[in-house]
């Protein structure tokens, strides 16, 4: 049993180091690289990738589509984050404010009206609408809440990856942000589809951090990729979302096989990794578990270091920042 609490993984960061536009160049970012055999810590640049792949290695990248989440009202008085809606008439939201939006209310969205039938445990909200809400017109991306600042134009492409085909995702996969066609198409690379839910932003709010209660979140991986995956030198996740749902199908040990579903696995500190060799990331937020999760994959002690090394060369944090690649 782990003795680490959540305040074991926090970090000081200046606000201005967090990044809220991305860089003109997808591919311009810095990388941070942690060499775990070696115990060693290097600053290099994205473009640099390559110099660290093997033959036989495989890329393994999640190809969900980021929707248009964020709603308003006609009279912006409420806003609704879509966290899913299987059917279109049939949305659980988030709202704010909530207060007002009890069951049997109902909200306007361009020319659709909108009923709230229930409320969940969670508080979240069940609407039934009388036609489907134009998202081309009245739907936004739901940033991620450290952006700070409203939906630009350029987000439309850019907080997207290039190979994004899935739809379903509320946020992006964002290690995989910094590839181009190009740099994509010159390696062996495999993809599979996790929707990235709002969940990825919860704090953990206690102090034993397994007593979190972690989100669920549809996945899909398909007979050819699991076959790739298997026969791989070295498996290269492209971000945290490849990580969690390689490491879910993989947990027994056993080759991976075509599967579709929901995980909530939680990856901390001490977790051994069955499929994943190495990861390609960009930088989390303090006491987050996703911080967790690659402290399991090197140690805890060499991920505070190299964010700390990080935070002092100002490297870019979050979602449209640099990343790190831990070898």
């Amino acid at each position: 049993m782990s003795q680490l609490r959540t305040s074991d993984f926090d970090f000081e960061l200046p606000p201005e180091l967090i990044a809220r536009h991305p860089l003109p160049d997808r591919q311009a970012s810095r990388m941070l690289v942690i060499d775990r055999a070696a115990g060693t810590i290097s600053h290099q640049q994205f473009t640099d990738l390559p110099g660290h792949l093997c033959d036989g290695d495989r890329l393994v990248l999640n190809d969900t589509r980021v929707l248009p989440a964020r709603f308003f009202s006609n009279d912006e008085r409420t806003e609704l984050l879509r966290l899913d809606h299987t059917d279109p008439l049939q949305w659980r939201c988030l709202v704010r404010p909530g207060k007002r939006m009890k069951v049997g209310r109902t909200i306007e969205i361009g020319d659709s009206t909108g009923t709230v039938t229930e409320i969940d445990a969670e508080g979240n909200r069940l609407i039934s609408w009388d036609k489907p809400v134009d998202e081309t017109i009245h739907g936004r991306l739901a940033l991620p809440p450290y952006i700070d600042r409203q939906q630009e134009d350029a987000d439309r492409e850019r907080y997207q990856t290039v190979y994004a085909k899935q739809d379903g995702a509320i946020a992006a996969p964002t290690a995989g942000l910094h590839f181009t066609p190009e740099l994509l198409a010159a390696h062996p690379h495999s993809f599979l589809t996790l929707h990235v839910g709002i969940g990825t932003f919860r704090p953990v709010s206690v102090d034993d951090f397994q007593e979190h209660r972690m989100h669920e979140e549809h996945f899909e991986l398909s007979t050819q990729a699991a076959a790739e995956i298997n026969a791989a030198n070295r498996v290269i996740a492209i971000g945290t979302t490849v990580t969690r749902t390689l490491e879910h199908l993989g947990g027994n040990g056993a080759p991976l096989e075509a599967a579709a579903g929901s995980t909530d696995i939680f990856i901390y500190p001490p977790h051994e990794f069955n499929v994943v060799d190495a990861l390609l990331t960009n930088f989390h937020l303090p006491k987050s578990t996703l911080l967790m999760l690659v402290s399991a994959l090197a140690s805890r002690e060499l991920i505070l270091e190299a964010y700390h090394q990080a935070v002092r060369e100002k490297y870019r944090f979050y979602s449209y920042g640099d990343c790190m690649l831990i070898l």
